[in-house]
């Protein structure tokens, strides 16, 4: 068992990464079905949250059937961190997460996220302004370091442990590496190594397969794994790394029923929280990555992202499912979406 504070979480717990528009309530839900132990909602502005601005507030909301959730935090001002942290204790989440890692421009330049990495001062003082400021767990998500001069990850954890901090999650890049190259793991491991450290650790990055997964979890000893490109448009990776664990073989993949049956979900729950014609819209997004690699599929994704109406596009899905039926896929490690200018893992 693996201790946040009091949260129970199960041996090796696999955590779906916050993601900006990616992990709202409808995508948590199909990674909730498919095994993910721990969730946190997209990353809110501490700024955008005192000011009640709309789309912040509506990222609070969180459901009983998600628990254990957590909620993202973002800031480079300790009063506003402080006060959002406020704002969030009183919406009852298991925790609150503290993002230093996001590390697009548009964050890193108000001095939050990433951005907070050339400045370890400044994210201890912002991270004990939440501490105080919440009777809820506190943990952080952060990187590396700011570039390859500054890969000060071990000192960082060390203080922010102090800070009272309950678990941390360590992107194995740099700032400045943004989403490239090959995630380093070998300063995970020297933080959870690390004699000073009580707290659990948490590694991310690249994770593309439930062999890796296992292979990172033997090689480095961390305590957890984050995923979070690897689960768009396939929750399944999360019950497939379980099954892998246990059996040290992998299952079968999902047949197009299965992927079929979670789109009409994840439709559905989009619709629900979005109140109707957004919920489609947004829902356009995820279609090409839960039907990636079915020959000639193309014709209907391009239909999908075209209709309007609920029925069509079930019947569309349903086209799908009679065209495909018997269809194997071949399995191969899955293609982590390139985010560009999007904070994810």
């Amino acid at each position: 068992m693996v201790l946040i504070d009091k949260i129970q979480l199960p041996n090796f717990p696999l955590l779906l990464a916050p993601m900006e528009d990616v992990s709202d309530p409808p995508f948590r839900a199909v990674c909730k079905d498919n095994g993910a132990d721990l969730m946190y909602t997209e990353f809110i502005s501490s700024e955008g949250l005192i000011r009640d601005a709309i789309k912040s507030r509506q990222k609070l909301d969180i459901f009983d059937y998600e628990r254990p959730v957590g909620i993202q935090i973002f800031g480079g001002d300790e009063e506003a961190m402080a006060l959002s942290a406020k704002i969030v204790d009183a919406v009852n989440p298991d925790l609150v997460d503290i993002n230093f890692g996001c590390p697009v421009k548009k964050v890193v330049s108000k001095g939050a996220g990433a951005g907070v990495l050339k400045d370890i001062d400044l994210m201890v003082r912002l991270t004990e302004a939440v501490v105080r400021s919440t009777s809820l767990p506190v943990t952080v998500k952060t990187r590396l370091g700011w570039d390859d001069a500054t890969k000060n990850i071990e000192e960082v954890a060390e203080r922010l442990q102090d800070a009272g901090i309950k678990a941390l999650s360590i992107h194995g890049r740099t700032r400045s590496q943004m989403y490239k190259g090959e995630a380093d793991w070998s300063l995970i491991a020297k933080v959870k190594n690390n004699s000073r450290i009580h707290i659990p650790i948490f590694g991310n990055g690249d994770i593309d397969s439930p062999q890796k997964a296992v292979e990172y979890k033997n090689r480095y000893g961390v305590d957890g794994i984050m995923i979070g490109r690897a689960a768009i448009g396939y929750p399944w990776i999360f019950n497939e790394i379980k099954y892998f664990v246990q059996h040290g073989e992998m299952p079968a993949p999902p047949d197009i029923h299965q992927r079929i049956q979670v789109i009409k979900k994840h439709l559905h729950k989009s619709i629900e929280w979005k109140k109707g014609m957004l919920g489609i819209f947004e829902m356009r997004s995820h279609y090409a990555n839960y039907l990636k690699g079915f020959p000639d599929i193309k014709q209907y994704r391009n239909k999908l992202v075209q209709i309007n109406e609920v029925a069509e596009i079930e019947e569309t899905l349903n086209e799908i499912e009679a065209k495909y039926a018997g269809f194997e896929l071949e399995r191969t490690p899955i293609q982590l979406i390139n985010y560009h200018e999007k904070c994810a893992v």
